[in-house]
C-alpha cells in the first residue's frame, strides 16, 4: 500500500542493494527517524525469498504468531493451561492486532520484545525458577532488541512497569532483587546489542552532539539530535518538527481499547473481581500486567499518540482477561451474553446497509464513491472517514460474509457458556477477519498505486516525477524500483534529511517541472486526480497524455504513448 507500508519495504530494499545497513534512505535522502531492525528483517526476507511485497510481510507475520504463542505460554506459566490458552486466543483474535498488522510497522515486533521482557522479569524474580540467570539474560536481550525496533520507549515501558511493580511489592530496595536481575551485566548485554548501530549511525551522520530544543526547517544537527531529541523528547512535548502527525483525543484514546480488544473487552468487568495481591504467581502476574498497562496508558495520555501506540499493552490485557475467563464467574457469563447482543446488532446493521445499497451501481473502483479529504490523513485510521453509503455497494461480498460472521457469533454465544461461548466468539472473529481481508482487496486501487506502477513498467523509459510527497505514491516507487523527482515534496519525513550535507537534489518546484515537461525528454508524473487542473494551468491540457488512472490517481506523460 501507499504511505508507510511501501516506504518500509523500499528502505529495506535500498539497504540490501546499496550495502549500507546503517543509514536508511528514501530516494537517496537520509531517513533518520526510525530504528533499523524492521528494515534488516525485511531485507533478510528479500535475501531468502526475493524482493516481493509478500516477502516484506514475513517478519511482521512471524512476530504476530510469535506474540500469540508467547502470550499463551506466559499465561500457562502464570495461571494454568486454560487461562493461558484463553490469553493467547484473545491476542490472536482481537481486532487491534489484526488491524495494526496490515501495515509494515514494527509495533507488533516491539510488543513481542516487551512481553518477553516482562515474562523474563517475573521469572528471574520467581523463587521457584531454577535458572534466574538465564531469564535475566533474556530480559536484557529483549530490551536491547527493542531499542533497535522502537528506540527508548522499548526500554522505558518495561523498566517503568517493573519499577512500579517492585515498589508496590516492597522489593525495589531489596538486595536479593538486584542480585537476581543482574542490572550491570544486563546493561552490558543491552549495549552489546544496541550500541554498535547507534554509534555507527552517529559517526556516519555528523555533527555528533547537539542538545538544542529548537526544531525548525532548514537546520541540520546530525543523526543523534534528530533521533533522540527531535523524535523522542520533542515529540513527547509536542514540539517536534516536522508536524506530520496528529494525536487521538484523550477520551477516544481510552475508549478505543474496548474496540481493539473486541470481542474480549466485554470481560473487563470480570477482571475487577480478580485478586492482585502478590501472594502467588498468578497474583504477581496480574499485578505486573496492571502496572504494565497502567503506565503505558498514562504515558500516552500526556503525549501525542496514534491509535496503535498502545499495542504493547495488549498481552498484559489479554493475560488479565484470560485469567478472568478461566474463572467463569457470573460477570464472564454476562460478558458472553453481551457478545451475543453486540454481534446481533452488528449483523442487523450490516443487513440494513446491504438493503440500502441493493440498487446502487458500482462502476469503476471504490475510489469513485469515497469522499476525498486531502491533507487530513494524520492518524492511522483517518481513511475510515472517507466511507460513504454508496461505497458499501462495492463491498457487498465482504458485508454478506461479515453479517454471517456476526449472526453466527450471536447465535453461538446466545446459550453457550464457558469454553463453547469463547470458541464461538473466536470463530466469529476468524470469519470476520476473512471478510475484512476481502474488503481490503476492494480498497486496493485506492490504498495502493500498483496499477499505475504496472502501467509505467509497460511504458517507454522516462523521468519519473511524483507530485506532492513521497509517501502519497510510495508503492509506485516500490513496484517500479525507480528513483524519482519529488514535485513540491520537500516536507514532512524527508525535509530533515534533505538538508544533510551531500543530500541529492531530488526536489523540484512547479517552474522546474514545467521546464522539464516542455523539454525534449519524456517525463511522467504520478498525481492525484485533483492535481490535474493545476497541471493544465501550467502547461495546457493538450500537453497532458493519460497513461493510466486508478483509485483517484493518474499517471500523465508529456509525450503521446
Amino acid at each position: 500500500m501507499d504511505d508507510v507500508d511501501a516506504v518500509q519495504a523500499q528502505i529495506a530494499r535500498n539497504m540490501l542493494t546499496s550495502g549500507d545497513w546503517v543509514t536508511a534512505r528514501l530516494d537517496g535522502v537520509a531517513y533518520l527517524e526510525k530504528s533499523p531492525l524492521i528494515y534488516w528483517t525485511i531485507a533478510v526476507a528479500y535475501e531468502l525469498f526475493g524482493v516481493h511485497d509478500w516477502a516484506a510481510r514475513i517478519p511482521v507475520a512471524l512476530s504476530a504468531m510469535g506474540l500469540c504463542w508467547l502470550t499463551a505460554a506466559f499465561g500457562v506459566w502464570a495461571f494454568g493451561r486454560r487461562a493461558g490458552l484463553y490469553a493467547g486466543l484473545i491476542v490472536a483474535t482481537c481486532i487491534g492486532l489484526f488491524l495494526f498488522t496490515r501495515v509494515l510497522i514494527p509495533d507488533v515486533m516491539l510488543t513481542l520484545t516487551i512481553a518477553l521482557a516482562m515474562w523474563a522479569f517475573l521469572r528471574a524474580l520467581d523463587e521457584e525458577e531454577p535458572h534466574p540467570r538465564f531469564w535475566a539474560f533474556v530480559l536484557a536481550a529483549s530490551l536491547g532488541v527493542g531499542l533497535l525496533l522502537k528506540s527508548t520507549v522499548a526500554v522505558l515501558f518495561p523498566v517503568a512497569a517493573g519499577a512500579i511493580y517492585l515498589f508496590l511489592t516492597h522489593q525495589l530496595f531489596s538486595t536479593r532483587t538486584w542480585k537476581r536481575l543482574r542490572p550491570f551485566s544486563g546493561l552490558l548485554i543491552v549495549l552489546l546489542i544496541a550500541a554498535p548501530w547507534h554509534v555507527l549511525a552517529t559517526l556516519r551522520n555528523p555533527p555528533y552532539f547537539s542538545f538544542s530544543f529548537r526544531s525548525v526547517p532548514g537546520e541540520y544537527h546530525g543523526f543523534l539530535w534528530f533521533y533522540f531529541m527531535n523524535e523522542q523528547v520533542l515529540r513527547f512535548l509536542n514540539l517536534r518538527y516536522p508536524r506530520d502527525y496528529n494525536t487521538v483525543p484523550r477520551v477516544y484514546f481510552w475508549l478505543f481499547h474496548l474496540l481493539w480488544l473486541f470481542p474480549w473487552s466485554v470481560y473487563f468487568p470480570a477482571v475487577a473481581k480478580l485478586s492482585f495481591k502478590p501472594a502467588d504467581r498468578a497474583g504477581r502476574t496480574r499485578l505486573l500486567a496492571l502496572c504494565w498497562t497502567g503506565f503505558m496508558l498514562v504515558f500516552f495520555t500526556f503525549s501525542t499518540t496514534q491509535e496503535y501506540y498502545t499495542m504493547p499493552c495488549y498481552p498484559a490485557l489479554a493475560l488479565l482477561l484470560g485469567s478472568a475467563m478461566a474463572a467463569e464467574s457470573a460477570w464472564v457469563r454476562r460478558g458472553t451474553r453481551a457478545i451475543s447482543v453486540v454481534a446481533g446488532c452488528g449483523a442487523v446493521v450490516l443487513i440494513v446497509i446491504l438493503v440500502l445499497v441493493r440498487n446502487v451501481t458500482a462502476p469503476g473502483d471504490i475510489s469513485t464513491a469515497l469522499s476525498q479529504r486531502p491533507g487530513t490523513y494524520s492518524l492511522a485510521l483517518s481513511h475510515m472517514e472517507d466511507l460513504t453509503l454508496a461505497s458499501f455497494a462495492y463491498l457487498r461480498l465482504p458485508l454478506v460474509l461479515a453479517a454471517i460472521a456476526f449472526l453466527a457469533g450471536a447465535l453461538g454465544t446466545l446459550r453457550a457458556s464457558g469454553r463453547r461461548g469463547f470458541l464461538a466468539a473466536a470463530l466469529m472473529m476468524v470469519l470476520f477477519f476473512h471478510a475484512a481481508r476481502l474488503a481490503m482487496v476492494v480498497f486496493d486501487p485506492y490504498l495502493s498505486s500498483r496499477p499505475l506502477a504496472e502501467a509505467l513498467l509497460r511504458s517507454p523509459k522516462g523521468t519519473l516525477i511524483v507530485d506532492h510527497h513521497y509517501y502519497d505514491f510510495s508503492s509506485v516507487i516500490f513496484y517500479t524500483n525507480r528513483s524519482v523527482l519529488l514535485l513540491n515534496g520537500r516536507f514532512n519525513n524527508l525535509v530533515y534529511g534533505s538538508y544533510a550535507p551531500g543530500a541529492p537534489n531530488v526536489f523540484i518546484d512547479d517552474a522546474q517541472w514545467k521546464a522539464m515537461w516542455l523539454g525534449a525528454e519524456r517525463c511522467y508524473v504520478v498525481a492525484s486526480d485533483y492535481a490535474v487542473p493545476r497541471f493544465e494551468h501550467l502547461v495546457g491540457k493538450e500537453k497532458l497524455n493519460v497513461v493510466a488512472a486508478s483509485g483517484g490517481k493518474v499517471v500523465l506523460s508529456n509525450r503521446p504513448m
